[in-house]
């Protein structure tokens, strides 16, 4: 496998970014459409990952892009995750995971504060991956944080004590669910990524 750094609006993203769309319809009815740009990910504001089998095709990918605080519910620091996918034929190698930590390493390495995410009631898989690497429930953010499905989750990458705190938000439960189309799936790798997001 390689790990390679591409622009989002590389055509090999195109295509990965093509089937997660799919994906998402398939579970939520429609695609993702929360707004995304390459330059959203351009470093050191942000990275695009695409993990390449070794016959150069692409099979998973999966990126994060800085946010700040904002009337959508992000907090300064934020590194959001998008667009975390494994393809069908690739799931179960633990690319999921793999990507998520060189996310995380990237984005702290950058001096983000909380690792932040969306997925939705429809990606259990996605929820599973998040839960067991220490991602924790938090306040609703992003395009969908008013849909019943949706489901946001946070994980601080330090230890800074003026940082905002991952946990703190109120009850997940009692908050509008966002049709979480920007999931991620876990290790049987699926749609592992951010939330709602196209």
């Amino acid at each position: 496998m390689d790990v390679r750094v591409i622009r989002y609006d590389h055509p090999d993203a195109r295509k990965l970014d093509a089937e997660v769309q799919v994906e998402y319809a398939e579970r939520y009815g429609d695609g993702d459409l929360t707004h995304m740009d390459a330059a959203h990910f351009d470093p050191p504001h942000g990275l695009y990952l695409i993990v390449y089998d070794t016959d150069g095709t692409p099979v998973a990918s999966g990126g994060w892009r800085s946010q700040e605080r904002s009337e959508e519910g992000y907090e300064d620091g934020d590194a959001e995750i998008k667009r975390m996918f494994v393809v069908r034929a690739a799931r179960g190698r633990g690319l999921a995971r793999r990507i998520l930590a060189a996310l995380e390493d990237s984005a702290r390495e950058a001096g983000r504060v909380r690792m932040v995410l969306e997925t939705g009631t429809e990606q259990p898989e996605a929820i599973g991956l998040y839960t067991s690497s220490g991602y924790v429930p938090v306040t609703k953010f992003g395009f969908y944080r008013f849909e019943e499905s949706s489901r946001c989750y946070a994980k601080l990458l330090t230890d800074a004590t003026d940082a905002p705190d991952a946990t703190d938000a109120t009850d997940p439960t009692d908050a509008p669910d966002a049709a979480g189309t920007t999931g991620t799936t876990d290790l049987t790798d699926g749609l592992t990524g951010a939330p709602v997001s196209p």
